[in-house]
């Protein structure tokens, strides 16, 4: 089994979005040069060369990366899991175990030894993802310096509850173009699996995963449609993962290719 990486940088010489919709675990990156596009089911976010990011886990979120003119996107990251989260908590005897509400990504403000902390990490970027104490060091430093710099954010931070159970119709409609699988969208919803299909169908007389196509297909053919934008496009942003899933699936649901519609 692969080791999930937890320094991540990222380079990318042309437009770049692929990659899954979910989560897991908290992200704190610095966007070194280019610009990137968070967004989630509520709102986007821009984030241009230094500017600081936090994602929180077990969220929705999309992203586009955009490299500058003649050069590369680059950007570096850190990712914790819940248990390196727990751990720092424990350490500095934060007791509350209340639920609160958070947003899926946010900006962090420009604090200069939070800077100078992800500047020096290309020092060590051949090193540290296999050096796991020095790794272990650099997390904690990463997350005392966002608490110093932000220190309301400890409450989302250590926040470890599952979510609470809500509405599956309003959360299907915010949530239909994330291309997670159903376990993850179960565990949003605040349900175990069983009962979150039990439930689906309860409500729309029909699988999860019947509904989501035809969900995402009639997104689809709006877009083109309605708003002129094409299928090259178009498959990413409700949630198909390829072009040539999405052109099959498009054809067989309408009869036409996607390509062949006329914008009004």
């Amino acid at each position: 089994m692969k080791e999930k990486e937890v320094l991540h940088f990222s380079c990318h010489y042309t437009r770049f979005r692929d990659g899954e919709h979910f989560t897991p675990d908290t992200v704190l990156g610095m966007v070194i040069t280019g610009s990137m596009e968070l967004f989630d089911s509520k709102k986007r976010l821009h984030f241009k060369a230094g500017d600081l990011y936090l994602a929180h886990r077990n969220q929705l979120l999309k992203y586009v990366k955009y490299p500058p003119d003649q050069g590369e996107f680059r950007s570096v990251s850190l990712s914790f899991e819940e248990d390196c989260i727990r751990a720092i908590a424990k350490e500095i005897n934060f007791q509350d175990q209340n639920s609160y509400e958070k947003q899926a990504c946010i900006e962090i403000p420009k604090y200069k030894p939070l800077l100078a902390f992800f500047q020096s990490l290309n020092e060590y970027e051949a090193i540290l993802n296999t050096n796991t104490p020095l790794l272990k060091l650099k997390q904690k430093e990463a997350l005392l310096l966002l608490l110093e710099c932000q220190p309301s954010l400890e409450k989302q931070l250590f926040d470890f509850n599952a979510p609470n159970r809500i509405s599956l119709e309003a959360f299907m409609e915010k949530s239909f173009h994330f291309n997670v699988n159903l376990e993850r969208l179960a565990y949003l919803s605040g349900r175990s699996l069983s009962t979150f299909k039990r439930d689906f169908e309860q409500i729309y007389h029909q699988t999860p995963s019947r509904w989501l196509m035809q969900r995402r297909l009639n997104e689809a053919y709006y877009l083109i449609k309605e708003k002129g934008e094409s299928a090259s496009t178009v498959y990413l942003e409700v949630g198909f993962e390829n072009l040539s899933h999405f052109s099959f699936a498009f054809k067989k649901c309408f009869g036409i290719n996607a390509s062949s519609i006329n914008p009004e």
